[in-house]
């Protein structure tokens, strides 16, 4: 007789996302977490050119004082918080769809990367960070020398 391993259902990511979605979909209706307190992770682009490396975050309602970037042993910490208006009274709401809070994304950068130059723009709601890549790094272009006879 073999033995057969016990095994899940679903892995677990499929099923931390089945869960957020019931969590998310069903609390206004159960009368739990309000949607304005759910967390939420500012969507990014990444994308390289020859130069550097470039994250754009979209971060709209937040206020770059409220925004926190941070590059240690290769890594990118990028927090903040959208906070919720108060000019409203709460109860004056019909809906509310938007996430607010904090949050929290990291991201794992190359080696080639000099954390001492990164610099970051913000306009029209997106953060624009710019992390040059070091000289070494850089494609170097080489002149073949022809010899002549």
């Amino acid at each position: 007789m073999a033995i057969v391993r016990y095994g899940p259902v679903f892995p677990m990511a499929a099923q931390n996302q089945l869960e957020r979605f019931l969590r998310e979909t069903f609390s206004p209706v159960l009368g739990e977490e309000e949607a304005s307190t759910r967390t939420w992770a500012p969507p990014v682009d990444i994308y390289e050119n020859g130069e550097s490396l470039v994250l754009k975050a979209e971060l709209p309602g937040v206020n770059p004082d409220d925004v926190e970037i941070r590059v240690e042993d290769n890594t990118l910490y990028l927090k903040g918080e959208r906070k919720f208006e108060k000019d409203v009274q709460e109860q004056n709401y019909h809906r509310v769809e938007r996430s607010y809070g904090t949050f929290t994304r990291t991201f794992s950068l190359p080696n080639s990367i000099d954390a001492d130059k990164v610099a970051a723009n913000y306009k029209d709601g997106v953060l624009t960070l710019t992390m040059p890549k070091k000289e070494e790094a850089k494609p170097k272009t080489i002149k073949i020398n022809v010899a002549k006879n």
